[in-house]
């Protein structure tokens, strides 16, 4: 199978492309400053990519990252990061993928999730919370056999490390990775016949 990953030069997003490659799947690799570019809070980008990329099975989008910011943040625009990327972003890039993918394809967003509320993540609970709602409503509206999903992780191992924070309060980006990859098989079918005996490529950091 074709498959873009958004974020694929990212920490996540490099071990999912690996993950997929070693799968035996053609992955395209498109990031902001990678081999295919494209910019989530850009929707020029994204028409771009379908125009460049044709004969596309699915889309895993691995690019929506926030930051932790106040609630008492100095502007509206520095509280609300995130808004245009990771949710704003993800919509649009449903909506462009729906007219380029092969017939039962999939496109599969990130959210996220705290396991407790944590100083700093109220707005990327919201960002989180509209990005799953999205997901359900407008599963139910795909054409052509497509399918819709997100997945949404908790801390990264590796960026709880490169934070300077306890890495052991995340999970590491290949067991994330596998995450995503099990869900293509789930929704996409054909994405399960694809393999190949090579093994993954060992884990490398990103940043």
């Amino acid at each position: 199978m074709k498959i873009i990953v958004i974020g694929a030069t990212g920490t996540l997003g490099s071990a999912v492309a690996r993950h997929l490659t070693a799968r035996g799947h053609e992955v395209v690799r498109a990031a902001r400053r990678g081999p295919v570019p494209v910019d989530l809070a850009d929707p020029v980008s994204l028409d771009a990519l379908f125009a460049t990329v044709r004969d596309v099975d699915a889309v895993i989008c691995c690019a929506a990252s926030g930051r932790l910011t106040s609630l008492d943040s100095p502007s509206d625009e520095e509280f609300t990061t995130g808004l245009d990327g990771k949710l704003l972003g993800q919509v649009h890039l449903v909506r462009r993928a729906l007219h380029h993918l092969r017939d039962g394809g999939a496109v599969i967003l990130t959210s996220g999730t705290f396991a407790e509320p944590t100083p700093g993540g109220a707005f990327g609970a919201l960002v989180n919370a509209g990005l799953d709602a999205f997901v359900r409503a407008a599963a139910v509206e795909l054409p052509r056999g497509l399918r819709l999903d997100v997945v949404s992780p908790g801390w990264i191992t590796e960026t709880l490390a490169g934070l300077g924070l306890d890495p052991a309060e995340g999970t590491p980006a290949d067991e994330v990775a596998r995450a995503y990859v099990d869900l293509l098989d789930t929704l996409v079918p054909r994405a399960a016949e694809t393999r190949s005996p090579r093994p993954a490529e060992p884990a490398t950091l990103a940043q």
